[in-house]
C-alpha cells in the first residue's frame, strides 16, 4: 500500500511506478546526474521492492507551484538517502518532513551543499552528528583511448561458470570500499550474469584476472561499475583493459552516455579512468549520521 505525506511541497511514496510516472521526466532531463536514480528505479521495477535489501524503497519528489518536478529522492535502506541537487531551504524542509513522518536516515549522499545543509539540520533536530565518509566524482566518456599497450589477454562477458568467482570478486571490491550492509553477493552475481552485465579480462591461457560491472542502459545512459582486479594481479593494466573493453561494448550496443564514480581519495584509479577517456561531470559527498548525543 502506498504511503504519502505532503507537506510543503514535498510527495512521498514507496511506489516505484508511482513515483516514475510524476518524476520520470525530471530524471531524463539529465540522465547523468540522475544516473543512480535511473539506474536503481529500473532494478527495482525489474526485480522487486527487496533488490537492495528487506525494508521497502522510499522515494520523494519536490514540486513547484506549477506543478513540475524541481527534485528527487531515492532511498533504498541500509544505503544512505539520494538526492538532488537542493536550496538550503529546501534540504531543510526535507529534513523536516522526513522527521515528521519518523523515517530513518543513516545518511545522505548529494552535492556538497545539499548535503551540508541537510546534515546541519538532521544534527540540530535529533543530536546526530554527520561524519564525512566519502567524496565521489561522477566521470562521463567524452572519447575512448584503450590501453596502449594493453596488456596480454582478452575481455569475455561473464557467464554462469563464472558466478562463484563473481561473487568471491564481488565481496572483494565490498570489502576494499569500505562498504557494509546492502546486496548479497550471489543476488548481484545472479543478476548481472542474467544480462550480461559482468566483463573479465583473462590472460591467454584464460585465467580471469579483472573484472568491470556495467548496470542496465536507461534514459540512454550506462553506468561502469564495480571495477575489481585481485590485490595481488594489480598494477598490471589489467582494469584499465577491462573498464575500456566494457566502455566500448557500452558505446556499440548505443549507450549516448558512458559513466562511472570513483573515490576521490585513490588518485589511481581517478588516473586511470581519465587515461582512457573518461571527464569530470560533477563531485558528490557521502555522509553517516553517529548516534544521537
Amino acid at each position: 500500500m502506498t504511503t504519502q505525506l505532503r507537506s510543503a511541497e514535498w510527495h512521498f511514496t514507496d511506489d516505484v511506478d508511482e513515483h516514475l510516472a510524476r518524476g520520470g521526466d525530471f530524471l531524463r532531463s539529465r540522465p547523468d546526474l540522475h544516473t543512480v536514480h535511473l539506474t536503481v528505479t529500473a532494478q527495482l521495477r525489474r526485480r522487486g521492492p527487496r533488490a537492495y535489501g528487506d525494508d521497502p524503497p522510499f522515494f520523494g519528489l519536490l514540486t513547484r507551484g506549477d506543478g513540475g518536478v524541481a527534485a528527487a529522492l531515492l532511498h533504498t535502506p541500509p544505503y544512505a538517502l539520494n538526492v538532488t541537487r537542493l536550496t538550503a531551504a529546501e534540504a531543510e524542509a526535507l529534513a523536516d518532513n522526513l522527521l515528521a513522518l519518523g523515517h530513518p536516515v543513516s545518511g545522505i549522499c548529494a552535492d556538497a551543499a545539499t548535503a551540508e545543509a541537510f546534515v546541519a539540520e538532521w544534527a540540530r533536530r535529533t543530536g546526530a552528528p554527520g561524519k564525512l565518509r566519502e567524496l565521489q566524482r561522477l566521470y562521463r566518456l567524452a572519447e575512448l583511448a584503450p590501453p596502449d599497450p594493453a596488456p596480454e589477454g582478452r575481455a569475455r562477458v561473464a557467464g554462469g561458470s563464472d558466478r562463484d568467482l563473481l561473487i568471491r570478486w564481488y565481496d572483494g571490491f565490498v570489502a576494499d570500499a569500505g562498504l557494509h550492509g546492502g546486496r548479497d553477493a550471489a543476488d548481484w552475481a545472479d543478476f548481472r550474469l542474467s544480462y550480461g552485465g559482468a566483463t573479465l579480462w583473462e590472460t591467454p591461457d584464460g585465467t580471469p584476472v579483472s573484472m568491470a560491472g556495467l548496470t542496465l542502459a536507461v534514459a540512454g545512459q550506462v553506468r561502469v561499475g564495480p571495477v575489481y582486479t585481485p590485490p595481488e594481479l594489480r598494477g598490471r593494466g589489467y582494469a584499465g583493459a577491462v573498464t575500456a573493453e566494457v566502455s566500448r561494448a557500452a558505446l556499440a550496443a548505443g549507450a549516448d552516455e558512458v559513466l562511472l564514480f570513483t573515490d576521490l581519495a585513490n588518485p589511481t584509479s581517478n588516473e586511470l579512468y581519465r587515461r582512457i577517456g573518461y571527464r569530470a561531470v560533477a563531485d558528490w559527498v557521502l555522509y553517516e549520521f553517529g548516534a544521537a548525543s
